[in-house]
């Protein structure tokens, strides 16, 4: 952890103070007369569960909401914020977790948006150019002014969100789990930035449910609890376990108890599977395994190996080639009966990477996605009608097992935190009893008791005798889920190990393209 920057000496007043806020939405409370004081020139964490009010709290601070009681002070004046360009002027800039980036434009053109000089738009160019490749060199952000940013990498994007807020003159940045669509690389690469904000004085927000994001790079952490504070703390004075019992309000397993696997028959068998792209690039090349009743298989890889057309492709969404047989019997890859319903009618079931496009429906109330895929079963059927309010119980029982909050079925999808749209997803797919299991990405942007919770019920799938194929790049997840570990690179297989006989060091390397025996 690093020191704080130069320009908190002699200081005094917070960069930031929030004092007293309320906000409600109808019935729900998500802030509760929260208090917090950051100072200047440090990287200030705030973790708390899904739907704990983290995101509604700084979504006050940049002016998207008003708060019905509280007051806002910057740098010990208090400051009205009505609206985000509010939050601009007053120096404040903020990267969201989905970026707020025009795709078609280029990263000189996002980051001058909204931000033009003059009517003539050359000359703002040409100035915004100076300046942002100063901002490049001061603070090791470098990307391509001329690159479009729908061509750019995840991480790439999210560097033109900051350079947006620094060319705005921000010099306090608010990041909302800024790690939650990068790979481990990309997330380092992050952290290096946000040392180097911190040594040039600029304060940080940083909001994440990754207890080993705080300890690596923050200085003083809040917890957050059911829209409550709950505790301030000195990143140095504490660790993982007491962060996570006050966000959770009870002790938290932080490693995974589980019995030693008791595999039986293939029940998904691959052979020689290719996917090849919209762009006529083979993203899978060759693959051949198989999972077993009873066990998890785990692939590890760096995103963008294949893993999410691998993926795609046994659950129906992608078309290939080889052969992929479930319980004995072969099935299609293309044209009828290739498809994801015909996938879930002969047993599997299917967590996809990407909630958002692949998993619900955003528009739609949680008992209506509860029913997307599985609407013509007979349990919710009435003649040639759905029936609705047996779909609306289902549901209710299910937001009840998995903790959902709020636990409210006529909620819209996007009206729930990240956590809580993939707890719909999660109970949507293991209640549906799959032999079969595809998971992707299971515990992206979910917080420390969710993941344990879902961690659990993975688990008691694999001993109720269901086989499971797991793909993460959390690599410590694959790990510690998986009884088997393959390892993807460039559309194929670079090794297969089991998960107690092997280490993050050895999978590491297989992940860069090196195998057993090659010079490392």
């Amino acid at each position: 952890m690093g020191a704080p920057g130069a320009a908190t000496r002699g200081q005094t007043a917070p960069a930031i103070e929030l004092r007293g806020i309320s906000k409600s939405f109808g019935p729900v409370q998500a802030n509760r007369d929260i208090s917090i004081s950051v100072r200047p020139g440090t990287i200030h964490g705030i973790i708390g569960e899904n739907g704990a009010g983290k995101s509604t709290l700084m979504s006050i601070l940049f002016g998207f909401y008003r708060a019905d009681a509280g007051e806002i002070l910057i740098h010990g004046r208090r400051t009205a914020i009505p609206d985000s360009q509010a939050a601009i002027t007053a120096g404040i800039g903020m990267v969201f977790q989905h970026f707020k980036l025009v795709e078609p434009f280029t990263v000189l053109e996002n980051v001058i948006l909204g931000a033009e000089e003059g009517a003539l738009l050359r000359p703002s160019l040409r100035r915004a150019r100076r300046e942002l490749l100063r901002l490049e060199e001061e603070y090791e952000l470098q990307v391509d002014p001329d690159a479009v940013v729908g061509d750019l990498s995840v991480g790439h994007q999210q560097r033109v969100e900051i350079l947006k807020a620094l060319y705005r003159n921000a010099d306090i940045l608010i990041l909302d789990e800024p790690t939650g669509v990068l790979t481990p690389g990309e997330a380092d690469q992050l952290f290096r930035i946000l040392a180097r904000l911190r040594e040039e004085g600029k304060t940080v927000i940083l909001i994440t449910h990754k207890l080993r994001e705080i300890m690596d790079i923050t200085d003083t952490v809040s917890v957050m609890r059911r829209g409550e504070m709950t505790a301030t703390l000195k990143t140095a004075e504490t660790g993982p376990e007491e962060l996570a019992e006050y966000m959770v309000g009870r002790k938290v397993l932080m490693r995974l108890e589980k019995n030693p696997a008791r595999p039986g028959k293939p029940l998904l068998e691959i052979e020689n599977l290719r996917v090849t792209d919209d762009s006529g690039v083979e993203r899978v090349k060759g693959i051949s395994l198989n999972v077993r009743a009873g066990e998890i298989v785990g692939i590890a890889g760096v995103a963008g190996n294949g893993q999410t057309e691998l993926l795609r492709a046994l659950g129906g969404y992608a078309e290939a080639t080889g052969t992929i047989c479930i319980g004995g019997k072969r099935v299609p890859l293309s044209g009828p009966g290739a498809d994801g319903g015909a996938r879930r009618r002969a047993g599997i079931a299917h967590v996809p990477e990407d909630r958002h496009r692949e998993g619900l429906i955003m528009a739609f109330h949680a008992w209506e996605n509860m029913g997307l895929g599985y609407h013509d079963r007979p349990e919710y059927r009435r003649g040639i009608f759905i029936d609705n309010a047996a779909l609306r119980q289902k549901t209710e029982g299910r937001i009840r097992r998995f903790d959902v909050r709020p636990a409210d079925p006529w909620l819209p999808a996007g009206s729930f935190s990240g956590g809580n749209q993939q707890k719909l997803v999660i109970a949507r797919e293991i209640e549906s009893d799959p032999d079969i299991l595809l998971v992707g990405q299971p515990t992206r942007g979910v917080d420390i008791g969710a993941i344990e919770f879902i961690h659990r019920r993975i688990i008691a799938l694999r001993d109720a005798g269901k086989a499971i194929l797991l793909v993460s790049v959390e690599l410590e997840e694959v790990l510690s889920l998986s009884d088997r570990v393959v390892v993807m690179f460039d559309g194929r297989i670079m090794g297969e190990r089991q998960a107690a006989a092997t280490d993050e060091k050895e999978l590491g390397l297989l992940m860069a393209g090196v195998a057993q025996g090659d010079p490392a």
